[in-house]
Order: C-alpha cells, then sequence, then structure tokens
C-alpha cells in the first residue's frame, strides 16, 4: 500500500477517531480491506481538504458503517425516500461547541462488489473510491450541479492517486 505524499498531517492522528462497524457477516469478500488502510485514506482524505480549503474544525469523528443490501435500501428510503439499496450514504452531523466534525458513512458492500464487478472494477479499489467519496461528502462537498461534480470528482481523482488508485471516472 503506498503513502500519502503530504509531508505533515494537518490532523494529528490522535484527532482523528475513525470506528469500522462491519454489520455484514458474509460480503463475499475474498479479500477484506485492513481497518488501517481504510483509516489512513479517511485521514488522507481529510488532510488535502485541509490543506487546499479553509476548514474550521479541530478534531474528527466518523463512523464508516458496512451494511447489507436490506440496510442500505432502508436508509435510503428513509433519509432520501429512494426506495432502493446505494452504494455510499454520508449522514454529516456538523461541528459542534467542541470543534469537532462528527459523520456517518455508511457503505453497502453488496452494491459496491456487483458496481465492480459490472463495471470491470478492482472491488477494493472501488470500495476505496466511494469511502473518499463520502468523506468528502461529510467535509461539505456536493454534486449536486455539473460544476459541484467536477470539482468533487476533482478531488477524488487527486486524494486516489496519492494511494495509486486510477481515476475511477474512466
Amino acid at each position: 500500500m503506498s503513502t500519502t505524499t503530504n509531508t505533515t498531517s494537518h490532523l494529528a492522528s490522535d484527532k482523528f477517531h475513525f470506528i469500522v462497524q462491519n454489520e455484514v457477516a458474509e460480503a463475499n469478500i475474498t479479500q477484506p480491506i485492513p481497518e488501517d488502510e481504510l483509516r489512513e485514506l479517511a485521514l488522507a482524505s481529510i488532510d488535502f481538504v485541509l490543506r487546499h480549503y479553509q476548514e474550521e474544525f479541530e478534531e474528527v469523528e466518523f463512523t464508516l458503517r458496512i451494511v447489507d443490501a436490506e440496510e442500505g435500501q432502508e436508509l435510503n428510503r428513509q433519509f432520501r425516500n429512494k426506495d432502493y439499496p446505494t452504494n455510499v450514504l454520508t449522514f454529516e452531523y456538523g461541528v459542534d461547541e467542541t470543534a469537532t466534525l462528527r459523520a456517518d458513512i455508511v457503505i453497502c458492500v453488496a452494491i459496491v462488489l456487483q458496481e465492480a464487478q459490472e463495471q470491470g472494477k478492482d472491488f477494493i479499489q472501488h470500495f476505496k473510491h466511494l469511502l473518499v467519496h463520502g468523506v468528502l461528502h461529510a467535509l461539505g462537498f456536493d454534486h449536486e450541479s455539473d460544476d459541484e461534480a467536477d470539482s468533487m470528482e476533482a478531488l477524488e481523482i487527486e486524494i486516489l492517486a496519492q494511494f495509486a488508485i486510477k481515476n475511477p471516472y474512466l
């Protein structure tokens, strides 16, 4: 695994709290992704944004929940009024009075696996791409307009390149 190219972290490692809750007993994944790789990628995403944008938080608490299609569909229906499972959902709770940014990132592993197979992508790289996508949502980025989508995709590509992950939009 490659490490990030930045030499200084803008968010101290002890100020980044990252919990992984894998709620899928059997995900048909032949290669589980080590939690430390997921944490490193999420921290690199935050650092990238801190280097390039004015952000006002001192600590970050993210929970990554890995869920099955049934729960992914239920959450998508409940919070987005869309009755189908989706690959990633982000619940950004904002910055509290202690300057801590909190968010939950939910990845539906069945959908990620299905998309990777259908699109001829490496499952782990696709999963990591969606983690970066979710982190950027937690940091306030969106893709409602074409300009927002272009900006967000460019950020994703640049962050993923630090980990030798190819452009997911090609």
